[in-house]
């Protein structure tokens, strides 16, 4: 067989496997495009409910709910917005199951095992983190910007007694305004939900280790600090209950992480693998290797 031969053969595979992702992501597009617009078909009964926290809210102060368009092309682009994220919510079971069929091919039957939970825990966390932002923290938020104004005659005359106590301050929002900032809450919100299936998957291919999580959570609080005061808006509240939910995720993690280490020693110690005589050499200050070593001795 010729050198050019050889060469050939070996790029065979490689076109085999650009020509699976090429096959995956045009069915992921594909469903992806039908979820739009089917999301498009109902873009206004979706926007209606994704309004009902600040309902909700603009009811106990008495105001009626009403958002305006304050450009010609606004409601076109609010449906657009509508359907992007409706479509992607709709397709990701089918994205996500055409990337398992990508990679299942090329695992072990261990590795399938062990990522096909990860899989179906991804959209399910997500999915508790958009539904958290939704009903908890977006009406919390709206109810904190909303005690801003002051209402008073609603439109009304406004008499030399009224001005003298202050204005009537009417809230009149705009659609794609409000509709940027829920969507902001709700991806937000989904993604951070995702960090106990990222580092527990990471722990599982051996990348991070509960200790080293433990040992730099000094720095994952500075870091969760940032992120939530880049994702949400510029309010106190807002970002302490992002900050709070973040970091009790990360503490989840740390102990999903070690859950996964023992198991993989136990396994490992089933399998004899395990030296605890070399676990003792490793850590020789430990009372209890120490108390081990020497009940050996005796």
């Amino acid at each position: 067989m010729s050198k050019t031969d050889e060469i050939d053969d070996s790029t065979a595979p490689l076109i085999e496997h650009l020509a699976e992702l090429r096959t995956r992501l045009i069915h992921s597009v594909l469903a992806f495009i039908v979820g739009m617009v089917i999301c498009f078909t109902v873009a206004t009964p979706v926007f209606n409910f994704l309004t009902a926290p600040l309902c909700e809210v603009l009811a106990e102060s008495g105001q009626d709910c009403a958002l305006i368009f304050i450009s010609p092309q606004e409601g076109f682009f609010v449906a657009i917005k509508i359907s992007f994220l409706g479509g992607f919510i709709l397709a990701f079971p089918y994205i996500g199951f055409q990337m398992w069929r990508f990679v299942a091919p090329g695992l072990y039957k261990s590795e399938k095992g062990a990522f096909l939970p990860f899989l179906v825990a991804s959209p399910f966390m997500f999915l508790l983190g958009a539904s958290f932002a939704f009903y908890v923290v977006t009406p919390l938020a709206y109810d904190f910007f909303l005690g801003f104004q002051q209402f008073g005659s609603g439109g009304e005359a406004v008499t030399s007694e009224e001005v003298n106590q202050g204005l009537s301050v009417v809230f009149q929002g705009s659609a794609q305004e409000y509709l940027n900032l829920t969507i902001k809450f709700i991806v937000a919100f989904g993604l951070c939900f995702q960090l106990p299936v990222l580092l527990t998957l990471m722990g599982k291919a051996g990348l991070v280790s509960a200790e080293g999580l433990g040992s730099v959570r000094k720095y994952a609080v500075v870091a969760i600090l940032v992120l939530a005061a880049l994702v949400t808006p510029p309010d106190v509240i807002t970002q302490i209950i992002l900050f709070v939910v973040v970091y009790g995720l990360y503490e989840v993690s740390i102990f999903l992480v070690r859950r996964v280490e023992a198991k993989r020693e136990a396994k490992l110690r089933a399998e004899g693998y395990y030296d605890d005589d070399e676990e003792m050499e490793t850590h020789p200050d430990d009372p209890v290797a120490a108390d081990a070593e020497d009940g050996k001795g005796t």
